[in-house]
Order: structure tokens, then C-alpha cells, then sequence
């Protein structure tokens, strides 16, 4: 499950993986949900012009299998 989508403003010529590090603490699958959750944000993501809004999106936290030695 994700988290609701939060609004942020990009800094003059930041990255979307700056920005989403910047307001995350992350960029791995965060990065990704934001730019499915912004059409035409791909276009321009390599370098967001100032005050630019984008909704950044936390992606859900991945699973890990448990491993059972005894099983």
C-alpha cells in the first residue's frame, strides 16, 4: 500500500531523484511511482525547472521471503 501523494516544489535545474531524495530520505521505487504518477514528467525530470509542483509518490516497502533454516 502506498502513502497518499505529497506535493513538493523543485529547486532551480534538481533532478527528480534529488527531489525525491530531498523529501523521501529514498529514490528506489519512489522515483519510478512518482513519474507514473506525473504524465510528461519524464520529459523534463533530468532537470526540473524552480518551483516546478510535483507529486512525489512513496512507493510500498518491498517484501522479503522468510527463511526458515529448520523448515
Amino acid at each position: 500500500m502506498t502513502d497518499a501523494p505529497m506535493q513538493a516544489q523543485a529547486q532551480q535545474h534538481e533532478t527528480l531523484d534529488a527531489l525525491a531524495w530531498r523529501h523521501l530520505g529514498a529514490t528506489a521505487g519512489h522515483v519510478e511511482a512518482t513519474l507514473a504518477a506525473n504524465p510528461g514528467l519524464a520529459r523534463i525530470a533530468a532537470d526540473l525547472p524552480a518551483g516546478h509542483p510535483v507529486q512525489l509518490v512513496r512507493a510500498p516497502a518491498p517484501t522479503r521471503k522468510l527463511i526458515q533454516l529448520w523448515d
